[in-house]
């Protein structure tokens, strides 16, 4: 999740899903060693728990990565063992370590000098290196170290061949493999990632197979999640036993999310940081919903979210007008003239919050 899980994204999700325990993405030990820590580190504190993922293979580099990130104030640490993309390969660590699973837990000894609840976070193997033999000694090494927490991508890593989309998409998911490990360390915290797009799949994995294999303790969701963020709130309201809400009230909630969002957006502002770089990570919180694309369009726009926001309440209270005057053919531009209108007055609304 470079690129994709940052500040901006976390202080988001943790709107929408208060009780979540995030993840940061991956930052390697030479960038806190040798880099601008306030961009790489700096993060808001309501994003709490939140998990500082490393990446590394530099024992010694490690350790002090790690205690600087502590000193950050993170919940706790994560290595990465997954990521299969080029320029990691190339440093010598993400998925490509799960070869060397010696490697991994003096690593993880690391970690576990300024956190001892460190976990890892890699693939059931590498190169076709993917079978239950293998996966399970990769466990048993690195556990050696203290880990008590694996969170398992339940595809191989492919690192010659394929590109980090293709190996998300191309090797085929084997949750049985998870769930044998769980059964193989019944005392360790095993959790499952990967390809999870539904509630009902998610929350399988978490009880015993039909087979008998035994539920995964946890579940971790990525770019599903980043695409579709109240995902997120479906797990969390089906884990609490909380009924499903009204469509009235799925929107209140939404709603909600947005003043957090207008809030934080006009800070950023002032801080210098520009609109595009928070908002894009914004674009779900309608996906699927009437309005969606009215949203994602007016924040790559540059638009606020409660402008947006109330642009839509707009162009909603009043479609048939719209729809009638868009099948004039003397009147083929009233849709984008009617959103033109409503975005002009957000602008004003913009300068006044600023």
């Amino acid at each position: 999740m470079m690129d994709w899980t940052d500040r901006h994204c976390r202080f988001f999700h943790r709107r929408v899903a208060p009780s979540a325990l995030l993840y940061t993405e991956m930052v390697t030990t030479g960038a806190i060693l040798h880099g601008d820590l306030e961009k790489l580190l700096g993060h808001d504190a309501s994003e709490a728990p939140c998990i500082l993922q490393l990446g590394g293979s530099e024992p010694e580099d490690l350790a002090r990565a790690a205690r600087i990130g502590m000193d950050w104030g993170y919940a706790g640490l994560n290595l990465n063992c997954g990521c299969p993309s080029e320029r990691v390969q190339k440093g010598a660590f993400g998925a490509c370590l799960m070869r060397e699973p010696e490697l991994v837990a003096e690593c993880m000894s690391a970690l576990r000098s300024a956190d001892p609840q460190a976990s890892v976070k890699h693939r059931i193997g590498v190169d076709g290196e993917d079978s239950l033999e293998g996966l399970l000694r990769f466990i048993e090494v690195v556990a050696r170290s203290g880990c008590t927490t694996f969170v398992v991508h339940a595809r191989t890593a492919i690192l010659k061949g394929l590109s980090p989309k293709e190996n998300r998409e191309i090797p085929p998911l084997k949750p049985d493999l998870v769930r044998e490990a769980k059964r193989a360390f019944p005392h360790l915290t095993v959790e499952y990632n990967g390809g999870i797009t539904e509630l009902a799949a998610g929350m399988a994995l978490l009880s015993p197979s039909p087979e008998g294999l035994p539920g995964c303790d946890g579940l971790m969701l990525g770019r599903a999640a980043y695409h579709d963020p109240w995902i997120l709130r479906r797990f969390e309201r089906r884990l609490a036993d909380l009924p499903e809400p009204s469509a009235e009230h799925d929107v209140a909630e939404r709603v909600e999310v947005i003043d957090a969002l207008e809030d934080y957006y006009q800070r950023e502002l002032r801080r210098g940081v520009p609109a595009k770089t928070m908002a894009r990570h914004w674009h779900g919180l309608f996906h699927g919903m009437p309005g969606a694309r009215h949203w994602r369009r007016a924040l790559s726009e540059g638009e606020s979210p409660a402008a947006t926001w109330a642009a839509m309440r707009r162009l909603a209270r009043d479609p048939i007008e719209t729809t009638e005057k868009s099948a004039s053919p003397s009147s083929s531009h009233t849709t984008e003239s009617a959103i033109s209108v409503a975005e002009s007055d957000t602008t004003r609304t913009n300068a006044s919050q600023m």
